[in-house]
């Protein structure tokens, strides 16, 4: 069996240390496309500790799905990490405060608040308005022959429709793009002059945030309506009592977890079909595989790619002695291509059945926006398909999203045609009179 010794390893950067990417990740190439590496590990090291970023990296199915399927082992609290920089408590974002970071019956109190809003059979009356808002988009980048997939359909998609469902304006999401961006990306400058620009960075992005969601609170608590932030003000102050600093933490993770995951399972969806065009004309032709043909992407091109868990006791991992405080990390899109689980994993098939990947997590952490992100991946993939055909890049070059977890492309433009056979949707415009909303002809 194999031990890491806790020495002196390198130290630095306060939160950073998380946040940092595995040297083998390093090169625009291997953040595009990191599986011939995952291969590689789970192949020869299936678990290794890695001593610049002080963690155990984890590579197969097996291991992967035990770990999050055992919260008492493996904690989701990144505090109870013994070799990890983290900030003083004091300094702690809002997001230290969240189900992301809890375990346990805190855990299940703060899920709890909006679970019922994330159902799949609560969120089936909200799948007419989603289709208006994917073709909304369209109609504005259907007759140009060519668009940047990301900027015009797959990030305003997910934010305009979680921006409605916590009840916060759907304009100003350029502004809900930069927080999230900054959340989830690594510093791309690892000197000790970029750690601290970027920790800088992240504090005053921390502190934008709280103020807006703050300010969001408490109207809701003097005028509270149908959306999630009024659920999360009740939450607060009747018998739930989630705490102000919890209150805000929901809000924030809600905003930027409802967004930016099905963003890269969009980019990541179109990004596959156009490499295999057999598959694209399939789902064209064939719309009810859309469900698999998603299932399939999120096992393929997972938009997240790893998780961290901390060692509550001793353990040992596939032979590696993990101690008490030791921190793991899973890596979700190395387990989705594993051969011991998966038929020739490394083939996009749309139609693969059965396909219990690992991207949402699995256990009492799995994703809660999973049953959202789904729906909102396959009304976008069948609308698109439906509105323009010969869909291809109009780029060769990628640019990664530059993150520990999250895996996507930053742009992705794309060619296509307008679909001959699509009937041109009516000019509309919407009109909100405080009380209902409803859609009319302007032509009419």
């Amino acid at each position: 069996m194999s031990s890491a010794p806790h020495r002196e390893a390198e130290r630095g950067g306060g939160q950073q240390t998380l946040e940092r990417v595995p040297l083998e990740l390093s090169t625009t190439e291997s953040w595009l496309d990191p599986f011939d590496w995952y291969a590689e590990m789970r192949e020869n090291h299936p678990v290794r500790y890695d001593e610049r970023r002080r963690v155990w990296d984890v590579f197969r199915y097996a291991d992967a799905a035990r770990i999050l399927s055992d919260p008492m082992t493996f904690s989701s609290d990144p505090t109870r990490a013994t070799e990890l920089d983290l900030p003083e408590p004091e300094a702690r974002g809002p997001l230290f405060e969240t189900m992301l970071t809890s375990d346990g019956s805190r855990h299940d109190r703060l899920r709890g608040v909006v679970e019922e809003s994330f159902r799949p059979r609560s969120l089936v009356p909200r799948a007419p308005h989603i289709r208006d808002v994917a073709d909304d988009l369209l109609d504005d980048v259907v007759d140009r022959g060519e668009m940047d997939l990301i900027a015009d359909f797959a990030y305003p998609l997910p934010v305009v429709v979680i921006a409605e469902l916590l009840g916060v304006p759907t304009e100003d999401r350029p502004t809900f793009k930069r927080w999230s961006d900054t959340l989830v990306e690594t510093p791309a400058d690892t000197s000790e002059a970029g750690l601290e620009a970027f920790a800088r960075e992240r504090r005053r992005v921390d502190d934008e945030l709280r103020a807006y969601f703050e300010a969001i609170l408490d109207d809701r608590r003097t005028d509270p309506r149908d959306d999630l932030v009024s659920d999360i003000v009740h939450a607060e102050s009747d018998g739930e009592t989630l705490s102000h600093e919890e209150a805000v933490g929901f809000c924030i993770l809600l905003l930027v977890a409802g967004n930016v995951t099905t963003t890269n399972l969009l980019g990541n969806a179109v990004r596959c079909l156009t490499a295999h065009p057999d598959a694209m004309a399939r789902l064209a032709a064939d719309p009810t595989l859309t469900t698999t043909a998603v299932e399939e992407v999120l096992r393929y091109r997972s938009p997240v790619q790893a998780l961290v868990r901390v060692a509550t006791r001793d353990v040992e991992l596939a032979g590696a002695d993990v101690h008490t405080g030791d921190a793991v990390v899973p890596w979700l899109g190395s387990a989705n291509r594993d051969p011991a689980v998966f038929d020739a994993p490394d083939e996009f098939r749309i139609d693969r059945t059965p396909n219990s990947h690992l991207g949402f997590g699995r256990g009492t952490h799995y994703c809660l926006g999973a049953p959202l992100a789904r729906l909102e991946a396959r009304i976008a993939l069948e609308q698109l398909f439906a509105r323009v055909t010969d869909v291809e890049r109009a780029s060769t070059e990628l640019d990664p999203v530059r993150s520990a977890f999250i895996y996507g492309v930053r742009s992705f433009p794309i060619r296509y045609r307008a679909h001959p056979e699509t009937t041109p949707r009516p000019q509309v415009e919407t009109v909100d009179d405080g009380a209902t909303t409803r859609r009319t002809d302007r032509n009419a």
